[in-house]
């Protein structure tokens, strides 16, 4: 016996959908760190838990659909969002404005509710920002599963996303 140990051989692989996630922000010349958590960062909640940070500071990827065409809005994790803005800035009334279903939003971004990525969505679509995200020198968005999340300056998030800045938040 020689007295060595065999130490076992990992390889870490991506998810599909984070892969194409990092491939998307790689393409828009982004150098991103992924982080996976064991535990879900589903919500905004859970994800400010585990990431240490506000709740403030992580982007909810909203997926709605105006005239059933899909719209992303990425709002604050302390916010709610004003549907009647977004009406507004779509151009539209407040009732052509609907939460998209799980299947339309799968079909649009090519990710599950829970870890909608900002970026590398099937369908281009008109993109809004909280404007309540860009207080913040970081934030955080899903990377393509309810456990995977990047790290992102908001002027970097609205540009690379061609994002429109807008007053999201319902007044409550």
């Amino acid at each position: 016996m020689s007295g060595h140990l065999r130490m076992p051989t990992f390889v870490m692989t991506m998810q599909p959908s984070v892969q194409r996630f990092h491939e998307a922000a790689s393409a828009c010349g982004l150098n991103i760190e992924i982080t996976t958590f064991v535990q879900p960062t589903r919500t905004a909640h859970e994800a400010a838990e585990a990431i240490g940070c506000t709740v403030a500071q992580i982007v909810k990827s909203l997926c709605f659909t105006v005239n059933d065409v899909p719209v992303m809005a990425l709002v604050s994790g302390d916010n709610q969002l004003d549907t009647g803005k977004l009406a507004r800035l779509m151009g539209v009334g407040k009732k052509k404005v609907k939460r998209a279903d799980p299947d339309t939003v799968r079909r649009a971004t090519g990710y599950a509710i829970g870890g909608v990525a900002p970026l590398g969505h099937n369908e281009p679509m008109p993109l809004f920002v909280d404007e309540d995200l860009l207080v913040f020198t970081t934030i955080w968005a899903a990377a393509g599963t309810p456990h995977s999340v990047f790290p992102i300056a908001p002027a970097t998030l609205v540009t690379v996303a061609n994002g429109r800045v807008a007053d999201l938040k319902k007044v409550l």
